[in-house]
């Protein structure tokens, strides 16, 4: 009983990661219709950043978190203004081709800078608690309510803030948005920045955890793709269920045989799309 508790909350943890990863992605779908294939790119620079500030930089966790954050953001949507918004006209595989390319363009400029070896970032409050014989580790504990805290305040932004409606309004109707008199130009800016913060938080919560590698953006990439058809394309609820599934599936799937975890995770969404091809949170056309 005390492994199950400790791999429960261990798949609580990873899940919180995948949800602000394909929550981002999600948005960026859900406002501008693009499959953003350059968003793991992002997660992965985000981590690198974080490492930067931490050995770089001198700066303490959340700082360099933080840094990550904004420098991401900014950079999503300089890449929305002078990629994306060129080709929003154009037939939907052009703006997918320029999301590989950038893609593969950070991956490069991160092993040019950084090399292709592995970092380790290191954990802000190291050591481990024991919570009725569940030993925890203070890390997943950090990335467990700063998740948490993070879908709650976008929640919060796109429900009761002004801006935030915008969002949701383009999401609906990008005509019917423009016509009222929004600026759909700026709230496509402010989407994309929206998403690149959300990828670098998750890669930052989980950098001390994990070996920050140039690959990881495209490994992330698979997996918050399937995230968002899983949940269904442009579900905001979807996108947060299927990413703990996908996470539930991983944990819990290494029971039976820890080098099939991931492939795991995947046979579930093969089984749910199988039987809900929409999506669990879309309806059906």
């Amino acid at each position: 009983m005390t492994t199950v508790l400790q791999q429960l909350f261990n798949a609580l943890a990873l899940g919180g990661v995948y949800a602000l990863v394909a929550l981002g992605l999600t948005l960026v779908y859900g406002v501008m219709k693009i499959p953003n294939f350059a968003h793991g790119g992002l997660y992965m620079l985000g981590a690198y950043l974080s490492y930067a500030g931490i050995s770089s930089l001198g700066l303490g966790y959340v700082p360099a978190l933080l840094l990550s954050a904004v420098v991401v953001a900014l950079l999503a949507a300089l890449m929305e203004r002078v990629i994306f918004f060129p080709l929003r006209n154009a037939p939907h595989v052009q703006p997918m081709i320029a999301a590989l390319g950038v893609l593969f363009f950070l991956e490069a400029g991160v092993q040019l800078i950084w090399g292709a070896d592995f970092k380790q970032v290191a954990e802000p409050i190291p050591g481990i608690l024991n919570i009725g014989g569940v030993t925890i580790t203070w890390q997943r504990l950090i990335v467990l309510v700063a998740s948490v805290v993070a879908m709650l305040g976008l929640n919060f932004f796109l429900r009761r803030t002004l801006t935030g409606a915008t969002i949701e309004a383009m999401a609906q109707n990008r005509e019917g948005a423009r016509l009222v008199g929004i600026n759909t130009g700026r709230v496509g800016m402010l989407t994309f920045a929206i998403s690149g913060a959300l990828a670098a938080i998750g890669a930052s919560l989980i950098a001390p955890i994990v070996s920050v590698t140039p690959a990881m953006g495209e490994i992330m990439n698979l997996k918050v793709f399937a995230i968002i058809i899983l949940g269904g394309m442009g579900s905001i609820p979807g996108a947060i269920v299927g990413a703990f599934l996908l996470a539930f599936a991983e944990v819990f799937g290494g029971y039976i045989n820890l080098d099939f975890a991931e492939v795991i995770g995947f046979a579930v969404l093969v089984v749910v799309l199988a039987i809900r091809p929409q999506g669990l949170f879309r309806r059906a056309a």
